[in-house]
C-alpha cells in the first residue's frame, strides 16, 4: 500500500512537471507576443466597420469617433509609431464616411500627437490632451470627451486600450483593446 502511494504521488509530481514543460503558464506582469496581441485586437474590433455603417446610416449631427493614442492608435508597446492595423482602418473607414476623428490622450503635446498619428496615416481632425493639472489619464479622457460633446460632436464609438479610456460615458459604442492588466499604457 505504502509504495502504491508513493508511486501515485511520483506520478502526479510528474504529470505537474510535464505540464510546465509543455504549457508554462504565463505569468499576469508578462505582456503577449505581438502575434497575440495583434490576434486580440482584432477580436475587440471585429464587426467595428458594420457598427460605423449602420450608426451612420441612421444619421445624426456631428458624427464622431474618439481613439487614444499610445497602444490603440499605435503600437506603441510593440512598434513604436506604427498604426495598429484594425484601428487605422476602422477610423480611416469612419473619415470616408463623413465621421469626424477626435483624439483623447494623456500626451502633453497636441501637435506632437497630431502629427504621430498623420505620420503614422490618420485622418485627425482635432487632438484633445492632458493640462498640467490632471494628474490621471482617465481624468484627461473624461474632459476631452465632455469638451467634444459640449462642442456638438455625437460620439458614436471610443477605442481605447484601458479601462480610464472609456470611464464617465459621452459616447455610444466603446472598443476596449487589450492592455493585459494596465501593462499596455
Amino acid at each position: 500500500m505504502k509504495n502504491r502511494t508513493a508511486r501515485a504521488l511520483a506520478v502526479t509530481a510528474f504529470a505537474g512537471a510535464l505540464t510546465c514543460l509543455v504549457a508554462p503558464s504565463v505569468s499576469a506582469s508578462q505582456v503577449p507576443d505581438y502575434r497575440t496581441w495583434q490576434s486580440d485586437v482584432h477580436t475587440a474590433m471585429n464587426g467595428g466597420t458594420g457598427y460605423l455603417d449602420d450608426r451612420v446610416a441612421k444619421g445624426g449631427t456631428k458624427l464622431a469617433v474618439v481613439t487614444d493614442i499610445d497602444n490603440t492608435a499605435l503600437e506603441t508597446y510593440y512598434h513604436p509609431g506604427e498604426p495598429t492595423a484594425d484601428v487605422l482602418a476602422f477610423i480611416k473607414h469612419a473619415k470616408k464616411n463623413g465621421v469626424t476623428v477626435l483624439v483623447a490622450s494623456y500626451r502633453s503635446s497636441a501637435s506632437g500627437a497630431k502629427e504621430a498619428l498623420v505620420d503614422a496615416g490618420y485622418p485627425v481632425d482635432k487632438v484633445c490632451v492632458r493640462k498640467s493639472s490632471e494628474k490621471h489619464a482617465t481624468e484627461t479622457k473624461q474632459r476631452c470627451r465632455k469638451e467634444y460633446a459640449a462642442a456638438g460632436y455625437t460620439i458614436i464609438a471610443n477605442v481605447g486600450n484601458r479601462p480610464g479610456d472609456f470611464t464617465g460615458g459621452n459616447y455610444e459604442k466603446g472598443f476596449k483593446l487589450p492592455d493585459y492588466n494596465e501593462q499596455l499604457s
